[in-house]
């Protein structure tokens, strides 16, 4: 066999990199879920548009008359909105991703702008509250801004591990993605160059 080509050890990738990979998608799934349902758990305040008594105890008691405000989690408020009972008074969120999205927009290329670490989670539950169409021109409108923080990502995380004021920046999500990126590069670096 010809000495000039690459055996199968000079290209064999690591497992253990390949694993950290999968894993690590998996990890963010996970804390993406876990800041869902932190979002889900926060209250909001409700006006009721009509009188209501709910008890589930020792969980849940609502005794409200229309036209009452109080706070209730965000769950309970879905699920009551839907039904007609109540009007959430939540901030207005497409204002806030707009806000989000002009931040990342004018932010230097070598920036990432600061968003709230539950962003996505509270993108993906405004998403399921609007209409079709309005879903997708926000979903067209939330690509660049995904990309534009990925690539911003991928950079920084290459040449340096996280620091408090990136890390306040960062949602939970993409905190754990900077870390796995990071670890990955290193482990790639120290792979190609035969670092110990």
């Amino acid at each position: 066999m010809n000495s000039l080509l690459p055996s199968h050890d000079d290209y064999d990738v690591d497992a253990d990199v390949v694993n950290n990979l999968i894993s690590g998608i998996d990890d963010i799934s996970i804390l993406y879920t876990f800041s869902t349902l932190e979002y889900l758990l926060k209250d909001v305040r409700v006006i009721y548009l009509k009188d209501i008594e709910i008890s589930i105890r020792p969980l849940i008691f609502i005794s409200a008359k229309e036209g009452d405000m109080t706070s209730v989690p965000r769950w309970i408020s879905i699920i009551l909105s839907e039904q007609g009972v109540v009007e959430i008074h939540d901030d207005d969120q497409l204002s806030y991703i707009k806000r989000a999205l002009n931040r990342e927009r004018i932010s230097p290329t070598h920036e990432v702008s600061t968003i709230e670490p539950d962003f996505y989670a509270r993108v993906n539950n405004y998403l399921r509250t609007i209409e079709d169409k309005d879903r997708e021109s926000l979903i067209v409108s939330l690509n660049p801004f995904i990309a534009s923080r990925l690539q911003k990502i991928v950079k920084l995380s290459a040449s340096s591990p996280l620091v408090p004021e990136l890390e306040e920046k960062l949602s939970l999500e993409e905190k754990l993605l900077y870390e796995n990126f990071h670890n990955m590069t290193s482990n790639f670096k120290k792979l190609v160059l035969k670092i110990e």
